[in-house]
């Protein structure tokens, strides 16, 4: 079954909202991985099988649509709002980018494992302690990346952007899904 966005506590009239969403997910497919990676110097079986390709899907599909919601639509936006308290967290999200691009090896990685371990039934010793290191690397900085977000981003943002600029937000992070607004939240752009 599809993880979908949306699907959760909070819809596009909140997209920060629905990015916390997406950590609650990201969480959810960690932890699969992490799963995985205790297990992975035995030979598969089918519930660590769809368990693996859950995450792997996830990861490879889902996930960096999330990443562009923060880095081509939220960020740029916090950005250009001249406001004190937006200066704390403007000070972490170059991290919070640079986290973005430490990802993307470490998720090749576990992606290139994963699916030899899913095609083949096993790994060999080495590579089963790639995986698991990978795995955990990508924990431990998604632990420290999703509460900086979750805890100073995210509200930070969701008090001081203006509503063109959370239906601008929604309307992009909509489009990278190819889902459809609903009415309302395209006809609360008239409001002031």
């Amino acid at each position: 079954m599809p993880v979908q966005i949306g699907a959760d506590v909070h819809n596009f009239s909140d997209p920060t909202g629905l990015l916390s969403d997406c950590h609650r997910r990201i969480e959810l497919f960690l932890g699969s991985l992490e799963g995985v990676a205790k297990t992975v110097d035995r030979p598969l079986n089918n519930d660590i099988a769809s368990a693996l390709t859950s995450a792997l899907r996830y990861f490879r599909e889902a996930a960096p649509k999330h990443t562009a919601d923060e880095e081509e639509s939220l960020f740029p936006r916090l950005r250009h709002i001249q406001d004190p308290q937006v200066q704390s967290a403007l000070d972490q999200i170059e991290q919070l980018e640079k986290d973005h691009r430490r990802a993307n090896p470490l998720h090749q990685e576990v992606e290139r494992l994963g699916s030899r371990y899913l095609s083949m039934g096993s790994l060999s010793p080495q590579e089963s302690e790639s995986f698991r290191q990978a795995v955990a690397e990508l924990s431990s900085m998604y632990r420290q990346h999703i509460s900086v977000e979750d805890h100073l981003v995210f509200p930070v943002a969701a008090r001081l952007l203006s509503p063109a600029d959370r239906i601008s937000i929604a309307e992009e992070m909509a489009s990278r899904r190819k889902v459809k607004l609903v009415t309302d939240i395209s006809d609360a752009r008239n409001i002031k």
